[in-house]
């Protein structure tokens, strides 16, 4: 009560508080004639203590709090940007984030529909010593910088989507577009994060011979192919892309951070592995494949595969035994998920950041690489998902020297089978998709201050 009557006793000093307390509001000063002196008084003391007090912002990710998750990874990735330091509540409602506050982290939040609550600086020390506990399986990682992204991908046009560029360009991140000149001239030193799509490091052509031989599309591919590696010095496309995915390998063993979906996954382990060996026939590469190259495979060289089995016919949509996409008969669409690994957040944070999402079961989706064979994977790296119904692998994880990668098999998350020449996902329509939440967990993995993984 002395407080209020020292207040009281001064008017003078009332000024400058109600002037900038109801600025803020849009209501004019002169307005405070009208109201009554007690009033004016216990508000002073109110709004004095309340402006006080520091506030955040959370941006919650589970289900029933947040109208648009993909933009709410463009939302952090913006404000890391801004040299602002983000965390990450891993198993807090979906995988949260905690943001300074600011007008305009709050306005840029309106403008791109991400839902967020502005919380005091109490409440968040009181949700972070909750997460801190034992008890609780999460934990709250510091993202520190914007990494700088780089996407695997040719100048020309393709006659499919790219379900990474869709996402990144959905949620407003950044990135530049890299192929083989700049890999081979070590440009990918100047980037945090690789991606791979729907790209084929073996010299088949994706193996769309076959069928689409006589496309307008596939001729001109194949002859931008062999003008590409004849420029860069290489007699084969195959020879070519092979060194190419040896630059990633270095890239990778560097401390680069890796993420490849559908055929680039196994297509780019079955290049390092056939490094010096002639897999391709004629129709590829102009001369006959090396005689018994199966035996000459060298699976320590691989990142996430061995002991498979190349395919040998070259009219086949397939490249190896790895891929399961011919043996999912008892797998029928309308039960074709897959389920998410739980990971102890304080102990693996990595695999637990890489799986954040605001339910454990994912909407399964095919690609020419749809899954991974359980058996032809190495017993180091992770499985982050998997199809409980026949066991195959979707989602995996690895560490190569002092770098990561992911594989992420299938195609498009919102399209269950993505046919050449079909339209494009609309994001728009999917802004909650699990689905595309894993690719964004692997763009924002880099910005992460780094604890060493104990399993």
């Amino acid at each position: 009560m002395r407080f209020l009557s020292k207040i009281a006793a001064n008017r003078l000093s009332l000024a400058p508080v109600f002037t900038s307390f109801f600025n803020k509001i849009r209501i004019l000063p002169f307005a405070l004639k009208a109201v009554p002196r007690p009033f004016l008084v216990f508000s002073a003391f109110f709004l004095w203590t309340s402006l006080s007090i520091g506030s955040m912002i959370l941006i919650p990710m589970d289900a029933e709090s947040q109208e648009n998750h993909l933009k709410a990874y463009g939302i952090t990735y913006w404000v890391l940007t801004k040299q602002q330091k983000v965390q990450w509540l891993l198993n807090y409602r979906g995988g949260s984030f905690l943001l300074p506050d600011g007008d305009a982290i709050r306005k840029e939040c309106q403008i791109r529909g991400v839902s967020f609550e502005v919380i005091s600086d109490n409440k968040a020390e009181e949700i972070l010593e909750a997460i801190s506990s034992p008890s609780q399986n999460q934990e709250a990682v510091i993202l520190e910088k914007a990494p700088k992204i780089a996407v695997y991908s040719p100048k020309e046009n393709q006659p499919w989507d790219d379900a990474v560029t869709m996402v990144l360009t959905y949620a407003e991140i950044p990135y530049s577009t890299v192929y083989d000149e700049e890999v081979l001239t070590d440009q990918l030193a100047l980037y945090d994060w690789l991606h791979l799509h729907h790209e084929d490091f073996t010299g088949q052509y994706g193996k769309f011979y076959q069928g689409y031989r006589t496309q307008p599309w596939y001729i001109e591919g194949k002859l931008n192919s062999e003008k590409r590696a004849a420029e860069l010095g290489y007699n084969k496309v195959s020879v070519e892309k092979g060194a190419v995915a040896l630059k990633i390998r270095s890239y990778v063993i560097g401390g680069g951070f890796m993420f490849a979906m559908c055929s680039a996954t196994d297509s780019f382990d079955i290049a390092l592995a056939a490094q010096g060996v002639d897999i391709c026939e004629p129709m590829f590469d102009g001369d006959p494949s090396e005689a018994n190259y199966q035996s000459k495979l060298d699976f320590s060289k691989t990142f996430a595969f061995q002991n498979f089995t190349l395919e040998r016919n070259p009219l086949r949509y397939e490249f190896s035994s790895i891929d399961m996409t011919n043996k999912r008969s008892g797998v029928p669409r309308e039960s074709d998920y897959f389920s998410l690994m739980e990971f102890s957040a304080k102990w693996d944070p990595v695999p637990t950041m890489l799986c954040q999402n605001h339910t454990s079961l994912v909407k399964g989706f095919m690609g020419q690489t749809t899954s991974f064979e359980r058996d032809e994977i190495k017993p180091v790296v992770l499985v982050l998902g998997e199809n409980k119904l026949n066991g195959e692998a979707r989602y995996l994880h690895g560490v190569k020297g002092k770098g990561f990668f992911t594989f992420y098999g299938g195609h498009d998350p919102e399209d269950y089978q993505h046919r050449v020449g079909d339209p494009k996902t609309e994001l728009e329509l999917h802004p909650n998709s699990p689905g595309y939440r894993l690719i964004l967990n692997n763009v924002l993995f880099p910005a992460a201050r780094k604890k060493k993984q104990k399993t």
